[in-house]
């Protein structure tokens, strides 16, 4: 089956009732965990952006506690999964400012990161690469927010 394009869905959905379409939400919430996280985000995160992003930094915290250090083999394996994470996150979100708070975030957990990724080229340049999309996103935020943010920057750098 194709699936129809979004205006289509869009225009279908304006003859639906208040209950179809409760019933239409709640049937995709039970398809997919991203749909349920999605809607749980619109509907009780949303409005409280902070909020939603110390969740998410505590989220972010928790994983990093749990790596396996081992090997580097594992922690690139557990960077990878808590970055998937987080651009899921952002993805829900839309919001630059939060892209990039969450990614400075993620990007000085890393460089803390005990075993040093000093060691690993690998882990390096994941850094290195979340480190450039977080400067193109704070590209397009207001220069006080700009001007926050680079003190992450340098400190992350340094």
């Amino acid at each position: 089956m194709k699936a129809a394009s979004i205006k289509i869905i869009k225009d279908e959905l304006k003859h639906k009732t208040s209950s179809e379409l409760l019933e239409l939400c709640l049937t995709l919430t039970r398809f997919k965990k991203e749909n349920k996280e999605l809607l749980t985000y619109l509907l009780f995160e949303a409005h409280n952006e902070d909020r939603y992003i110390e969740t998410v930094k505590l989220e972010i915290d928790d994983m990093f506690s749990e790596i396996n250090t081992k090997s580097f083999f594992y922690i690139r394996k557990s960077v990878r999964k808590i970055l998937t994470t987080i651009k899921k996150q952002i993805r829900y979100s839309k919001k630059k400012s939060t892209e990039v708070e969450l990614l400075l975030y993620f990007c000085l957990k890393l460089k803390n990161f005990k075993p040093s990724i000093q060691l690993s080229p690998r882990l390096q340049k994941v850094l290195e690469t979340q480190m450039r999309l977080a400067k193109k996103a704070m590209a397009s935020l207001h220069e006080d927010l700009q001007y926050d943010y680079n003190l992450i920057v340098e400190e992350i750098e340094n």
